[in-house]
């Protein structure tokens, strides 16, 4: 794949995710106090320049002049957090430059796109302890909400570094010990399994609903599957399972988007589902690399894959 097509469809994918109205999420028509549609817009594109360096690291593993453990992913996933914090002041997307990075090499490196996710896995374990101490500190410049204290390798500990050392914890390591906290950790771990078949439920939807509903639809139907990893650290489990059993009503027809969408936002942001629009935002990603260009018909934005 070209450099610049796969950079484009990492910054085209998020920017589309934060756009779409999903219930419980800032799209182009709702906000939070304190994060906003613009943050999505500058942090999101404030990121190009760190994955066009993703890109040509990729192409040394790729040619050999550098091992996978000399990729530096923590590095580059600190770097994209420092650029996304300097446009904007807050974090809105985090959890899909953590997402991005490794996949964005991996469509380099492997021969298509289902190849991609087996190197962005293999990049994953071959990284170093040095991996997971530069994405500790993108964590904190970061500051994501929910982020639990006084545990093991404790990212806001200073004795954390030299735990992690001590342990030789990769980023593989880490993930397995973070998966049940944060789906990312477990797309990690799965070769993106979760991304990879929203993607390919996206390429389905997009051929029956305009571009927004196929979205929306793709997203009630993740809610419904899964239960997602912010809302239970912000407000616990029971909330999070709450969320669940409330987008099955959705999809069951007991439930109107309008009248989800205000649940949703009953406690302001704290069923805000991130982990889940995150995975959405990367398989949009993917289709984008699929071939997504837009059309319109009747007002209405639609996806199309293919030739013009």
């Amino acid at each position: 794949m070209k450099r610049w097509e796969v950079v484009r469809a990492f910054i085209l994918g998020p920017l589309l995710e934060a756009t779409v109205p999903k219930p419980g999420n800032v799209n182009r028509y709702r906000d939070f106090n304190d994060l906003t549609f613009y943050n999505f817009l500058f942090a999101n594109t404030a990121v190009i320049g760190v994955y066009y360096e993703a890109v040509k690291t990729a192409e040394l593993l790729r040619k050999g002049v550098l091992e996978f453990r000399e990729a530096g992913m923590g590095e580059l996933i600190k770097r994209a957090v420092q650029a996304s914090r300097e446009a904007q002041d807050v974090n809105p997307n985090f959890g899909v430059i953590a997402l991005s990075v490794p996949l964005i090499m991996g469509m380099i490196l492997g021969r298509n796109m289902l190849d991609a996710k087996e190197k962005a896995k293999l990049l994953i374990e071959e990284s170093t302890v040095r991996d997971s101490m530069e994405f500790y500190r993108a964590v904190r410049i970061a500051n994501p909400k929910g982020i639990p204290g006084g545990v093991k390798y404790d990212v806001y500990s200073d004795d954390s570094f030299r735990e992690l050392f001590q342990d030789g914890i990769n980023l593989a390591r880490l993930a397995e010990m973070s998966c049940e906290r944060e789906l990312i950790f477990c797309e990690w771990l799965n070769g993106y399994e979760l991304s990879y078949k929203t993607f390919g439920r996206l390429y389905e939807l997009i051929k029956e609903l305009p571009l927004e509903n196929a979205v929306v639809r793709a997203f009630i139907e993740l809610l419904a599957e899964k239960g997602d990893t912010l809302i239970a650290r912000k407000a616990g489990r029971k909330e999070a399972k709450l969320v669940k059993g409330k987008a099955g009503e959705v999809l069951e027809g007991l439930l109107s988007l309008e009248e989800f969408d205000a649940f949703m936002r009953e406690k302001d942001d704290l069923r805000n589902p991130g982990s889940l629009a995150d995975i959405t935002a990367v398989s949009l990603s993917l289709l984008v690399l699929r071939g997504l260009r837009m059309g319109i018909r009747n007002g209405k934005a639609w996806g199309i894959i293919g030739q013009p």
